[in-house]
Formats: C-alpha cells, structure tokens, sequence
C-alpha cells in the first residue's frame, strides 16, 4: 500500500509525486503508455525568447529527479474502475488493486476528432497521433498530407512536422456538421487565429492581432484572405476551402475540397480533388476526466476550460476526501502549466497528510507558480482560460459553502 497513488505520469503527475516524495510520502504513479512522460514526449517548438521547449528532454530532467525519491512507477497499467471504502482508495488495475489514502488523477487530455466522410481509410489520423508517430515513435506519417482543422493544436504540431521534413500541402476548415461547429466557420476561426496571436499565419496577423479583435476589421481580412491562402512556414492556411470527402480505395489518395464562404457555406460547383496520401484531423482538446466521474467526484460544464471538468479548488482538492486532481484534467493548457499544478496538488497532498508551516509556505509559493506560469506560457489552446478558471473558483466556492451547510444540518 503506497501513502499516495498517482494515476497518470505526464507532466502533472510526475510533478505531483516529487512534491510528496520530497516530504518524505511513499508514491506509486501508473499510467498506461509503456513509459512515463505522457504528452511531454511528444512537444517540441521554440519559445518567444529563441530557446527551445524540448518535452522529451523535461520528461527525462523529471523522470531523473524521481530516481532520488521513494517513488516508484509503473507503466503498462490500465485503469478501469476506483472506489472509496472508509478511508482508503481502492484503484482497480489489469495488474491487480492499488490501495491508497489519497490519489492524485492526472490522466490529461484526450482529441475529438471531427468526421469527415472516408475518415476510416488507413491514413487517416488525429493531428495528435501524428505527433507521437514522429517524435516519439520517429515513424514517417507520409510524404504528402493535408490537415484537416485550423486551431492552436493544428498550428503548433504543423511547426513539429515541418521540422521534422514532413511535407504538409496544405490546412483547410471541415464542412458545416452537426459536429464542427465554430471549426467550420472562417470567421470564428480567424477569430481564434488573431487570440492565438505569436502562432497566427503571418506577420500581419501577429502584429496586428489586437487591431483583428475588432470585429469589422476581422471581417475585412477575411474578405480579402488570399484565395492561396496565407502560407505557415511553406504551408498554406486556406481558410475559404473545405473538406467535404477523404477520398481513397484501399488507403487516403486525396481530398475532395470545396470553396466556401465567410459564414462556412458551401459554394456549389467549386469541388476539387487534391491528392494526398495522409490526412491529419485537428478536432481540439477535451479534459480526460472519466476516471473522476467513476469515483463519484461532482463536474461542472465550463467552455472556456475545455468542457466538462472536475469541481475542484485552487489546491487542485475535490470535493471527495482524499482526491485531487491536476493537469489538463482540470482544463486545457501546456504542460508547463501541468508541470506547475502537479506541484500545487503534491504539496497540498503532503499539507493534508502531515500540516506544517513549511509545507503551506510551499504551497503559495507553488499557487503563485502557476499564475506566473499561465501568463507567460506561450501556447494557450483556449483564450478565455482565465475566465474559466475563475468560473471554477466560484464553483468550488458554492461547493465549499454547501458542504458546511450540509455538516451543520446533519
């Protein structure tokens, strides 16, 4: 039986079980991936200042920083159900049951992809996939692609490919569905482009990302976006085309792409077919939560984290005694946000199982990490996060104010 159970060895999790481990607490991380590192594995792009954000190398100074602490972990181990008795967790595993007093989920993100007719040919896959097949696995996607989505995710991953030699054609919208949303639509995605801001598709864009929040000038660029589209280091952003069929017999061959208009609609008589031999997907990013909700913690619908997240507090608490969580579980942001929280959660850990003045001084320390983090990170999938985060506050708040009622009248 460990002191803490992780579940997850991404950046919040590895994070976490060094805050605990350092105050002496006995940790146990599993995570299901054959090695630890989670989505850090895959990232690599530069930073405003030049330098490099190399995942793998942050996931291997943490995994190092573990070896000096009584953690142990384990990889290769699904999850499929966690439960509660008196006042131990009870995690069961396809290795057996981990017990534990406190467990820390950290299980991070998970894609939605947005269908597309022909979506199930071989050669089809999330933009996300295609990230790990080539820094991770260093497997070549293909030698002609097309991406499928233009969101932050999409643009940040497109920069990885390039690097690598990958040759992406071009990045058009998904057709008007049920489905796509706001990703069909050109105007909200420029929208997302000028907030986006340093990862916007041209200089004008970034400089002028301020001046493109008005929304008469939005309209403007929009009408005249070049019907090339803007090129991203080489590749072309075309936010007029639409993909309406992957099309292919045996595996992807190409992509059938209509123009649209401003609104997302399609313009009849403007099909075309460009060939290809991958198609990458970019649907976005949604909190990997199922795991709280089997344990019974409460959630809470807030767009501007992600979706549906886990109520929590600023310490990454939950309303269930001995649960925290930390990471993109708790909403969508970088790993070095993840990395941040998951030193928040093992120090508040550590304060619940052993309270000292040293541990708290830590813990504020690590809170105001987190906010320093948050504004200088230089990836931010959703833009309103701050104004989710917030919205999670007042949540926790009324949960926090509804449990003394509840302790009082019973």
């Amino acid at each position: 039986m460990s002191e803490i159970l992780i579940i997850g060895a991404g950046p919040a999790g590895l994070s976490g079980a060094i805050a605990c481990a350092q105050h002496g607490l006995k940790v146990t991380i599993i995570d299901e991936f054959i090695k630890p590192g989670g989505r850090l594995l895959g990232q690599l792009h530069q930073e405003p200042s030049g330098e490099w954000w190399n995942g793998m190398k942050e996931a291997e100074k943490l995994i190092n920083e573990t070896k000096n602490l009584p953690i142990e972990i384990r990889c290769g181990v699904s999850v499929y159900n966690i439960e509660r008795h008196d006042a131990d967790w009870y995690v069961y595993t396809n290795e057996g049951v981990f017990e534990s007093p406190y467990v820390l989920i950290a299980t991070g993100a998970a894609e939605y992809a947005i269908p597309v007719p022909g979506w199930t040919l071989p050669g089809v896959m999330s933009i996300g996939a295609s990230q790990v097949m080539t820094n991770v696995h260093r497997v070549q996607v293909g030698k002609k692609g097309i991406i499928i989505g233009a969101n932050v995710l999409a643009f940040a991953i497109l920069n990885e490919l390039q690097m690598a030699g990958i040759n992406i054609e071009r990045v058009v919208l998904p057709a008007e569905s049920p489905i796509s949303k706001k990703e069909s639509n050109p105007e909200e995605v420029l929208k997302i482009l000028t907030e986006a801001g340093h990862l916007a598709p041209s200089a004008l864009l970034r400089n002028g990302s301020k001046l493109m929040k008005i929304d008469s000038l939005r309209r403007m660029a929009l009408k005249y976006f070049p019907k090339g589209g803007m090129k991203i280091n080489g590749t072309p952003l075309q936010l007029k085309k639409a993909a309406i069929e992957i099309v292919g017999n045996e595996k992807v061959e190409g992509v059938k792409l209509a123009t649209i208009d401003s609104q997302g609609n399609i313009i009849s008589g403007t099909e075309k077919l460009y060939e290809a031999d991958f198609v990458c997907i970019a649907g976005g990013l949604y909190p990997l939560a199922e795991l709280a909700a089997v344990a019974g913690c409460p959630f809470k619908y807030i767009p501007q984290l992600g979706g549906h997240v886990p109520i929590h507090s600023k310490n990454m608490e939950t309303p269930i005694p001995g649960m925290f969580v930390a990471g993109n579980i708790t909403g969508i942001e970088s790993g070095k946000i993840a990395m941040a929280q998951g030193t928040v959660a093992g120090l508040a850990i550590a304060m619940a199982s052993q309270s000292n003045a040293k541990i708290d001084e830590q813990l504020q320390q690590a809170l105001q990490k987190v906010e320093e983090v948050r504004t200088k990170s230089p990836i931010q999938f959703i833009p309103e996060i701050a104004e989710g985060r917030l919205a999670m506050e007042r949540v926790w708040e009324k949960e926090s104010n509804r449990g003394e009622l509840e302790r009082v009248i019973f």
